[in-house]
């Protein structure tokens, strides 16, 4: 059987758009990936046939694995580094500009930018195996792309909590209770029934109401495009530092 090829795909159906990525290393996030996953996110907020979207990835166990290692371990300037850890901003930055509400499906683990991702949703729904861990510390960084889509969700003292424990998985009652996820369910299959029952009967409610709601969601944050590439330029000069590249030896 050939190995699974990392992809982004989308699909309508009754007015919903389902986004969906996937990479075989756990759905950890290659540039290219991301950046077709940006430009997918933006496409459909400006899709007519789509009034809603879900973000979903592909596989049962991983949600989002954060940014490709392999990637990481070949930085070896700055401007490269801040292309890189660009990469989740510009993901994130096309969910809060894109006026439809996004609807997180989060059914496994998520790890570092993949925390941020599922922060930058709208309304995010989960299984209860969809723990959530900060690891950037471990490596030598912070999560400083990461840190303002996830503070918002989870309070300051929230992302305070998982970035500075970055080695501890918080399970996903502890994410519903923070107000990252809006509900845990047992299993996949209750997930995706509730998320499609939830995403089509938003269907039925005027877009030009949402859109405008999705404004006042996101008040405070207009500022987000140079924020975030201030902060992925801090993680592109720390991944060059001697501790950073010394720790990442050890996962070669």
């Amino acid at each position: 059987m050939s190995e699974q090829q990392p992809y982004v795909k989308q699909t309508i159906e009754n007015q919903v758009g389902y986004i969906e990525f996937f990479h075989p290393a756990h759905n950890s996030l290659p540039g290219n990936i991301l950046a077709e996953l940006a430009q997918t996110i933006t496409d459909a907020g400006n899709n007519d046939d789509i009034k809603v979207i879900v973000l979903k990835s592909g596989g049962d166990r991983t949600f989002c694995a954060g940014a490709s290692f392999n990637e990481l371990i070949n930085i070896n300037d700055e401007a490269t580094g801040k292309v890189f850890f660009s990469g989740f901003a510009n993901v994130i930055n096309a969910m809060r500009k894109c006026p439809k509400f996004i609807i997180g499906r989060v059914q496994g683990k998520t790890v570092g930018g993949g925390v941020g991702v599922a922060s930058a949703t709208d309304y995010c729904m989960a299984t209860k195996f969809a723990a959530i861990k900060l690891s950037e510390l471990n490596v030598g960084i912070g999560p400083f792309v990461v840190g303002p889509a996830v503070e918002r969700k989870l309070g300051l003292s929230g992302m305070s909590q998982i970035a500075i424990d970055a080695n501890t998985f918080y399970p996903a009652e502890w994410a519903k209770q923070k107000g990252l996820f809006t509900q845990v369910f047992d299993t996949t299959e209750a997930l995706d029934e509730a998320i499609k029952t939830f995403a089509e009967n938003l269907c039925n409610y005027n877009p030009e109401a949402m859109k405008e709601m999705k404004k006042i969601f996101w008040q405070g944050t207009e500022d987000w495009d140079k924020l975030l590439a201030e902060r992925a330029a801090i993680s592109g000069r720390l991944v060059l530092s001697d501790f950073t590249k010394e720790t990442l030896k050890r996962f070669k």
